[in-house]
């Protein structure tokens, strides 16, 4: 464990087409400013930009463009939020869940800008940090 005030972390890897970006960033904007109304202790969303891996000792890394089956008109986005704990991600993720804007009649038939379904996401334990 470290001193961090942040020792969780939930992780998104996912592919959003190019001609979607706009209305992902908007969709990326107000789950930021919902998450950290709830006590997220911080929200990134990071787009993609140096993707491509090099052979390093005669090994290649496996790319997030190849991990993600990114295509030329897609972009790779990775995001992640932090907590104090797993206890305090799901307390702030149930809070997100029950906020009255979430189950808007308006945001049911919102259009996703991205296939939710071809998105990577996962808990993780920080395990070191600054």
């Amino acid at each position: 464990m470290t001193n961090s005030k942040a020792s969780y972390v939930d992780g998104f890897v996912f592919k959003v087409p190019k001609k979607n970006r706009e209305m992902y960033e908007e969709m990326a904007k107000y789950g930021k400013d919902l998450w950290m109304k709830y006590g997220a202790i911080d929200y990134k969303e990071c787009l993609g930009d140096d993707l491509q891996t090099k052979a390093t000792n005669g090994m290649k890394q496996l790319s997030f463009i190849e991990l993600t089956g990114a295509k030329p008109d897609e972009d790779v986005w990775f995001s992640f939020i932090t907590f104090k704990s797993k206890q305090h991600r799901d307390e702030v993720n149930a809070k997100v869940m029950n906020d009255p804007s979430m189950t808007d009649p308006k945001m049911k038939d919102m259009p996703m800008p991205f296939d939710p379904n071809k998105m990577a996401y996962g808990g993780f334990s920080v395990i070191v940090s600054n």
